[in-house]
């Protein structure tokens, strides 16, 4: 029986690949958990639509991610901590401080598990930092982490 696939599958296609499968393989597995259906030409060129559509979707999308990236490679942004007289900071900056900071500097679509810290920020000074946007689209924002000014 010919199917064609809804979603991708290990060892057997992609989305929209027309594929040979046996009968109880399509009729009780594929078909019923929505994996596939059965490749008549409406079902083909159904699927090839919206596919079609799917993917400059995702094309724009994309682009925007990339315009997005561009503005943040040129961002900095500082971050005020409590820190001791070396520069040591009571405790470290968290991707939370960074969103906060990315939020108030006019970027409220960035959340904080996009945010990348290779390593905790423990010490005052300038840091690069990874933002992830979408598949194959990073940014890397300045952060500029200084001592707290105290009040009084």
């Amino acid at each position: 029986m010919e199917v064609i696939l809804l979603k991708d599958m290990e060892n057997l296609g992609k989305v929209g690949d027309v594929v040979k499968v046996k009968d109880g393989y399509a009729r009780n597995y594929l078909i019923p958990s929505g994996i596939a259906l059965p490749a008549t030409k409406s079902n083909v060129a159904r699927v090839k639509n919206e596919l079609q559509s799917l993917r400059k979707k995702a094309e724009k999308q994309l682009q925007r991610y990339k315009e997005l990236a561009q503005k943040l490679n040129t961002l900095r942004i500082t971050i005020e901590h409590e820190a001791g007289e070396e520069g040591k900071l009571f405790g470290s900056v968290t991707t939370s401080q960074i969103e906060k900071a990315l939020h108030q500097a006019g970027f409220e679509e960035i959340e904080k598990k996009q945010i990348i810290l290779e390593s905790p920020i423990r010490e005052t000074g300038t840091y690069e930092v990874k933002v992830h946007l979408f598949k194959d689209v990073d940014a890397t924002i300045t952060v500029d982490v200084v001592p707290l000014k105290k009040q009084g």
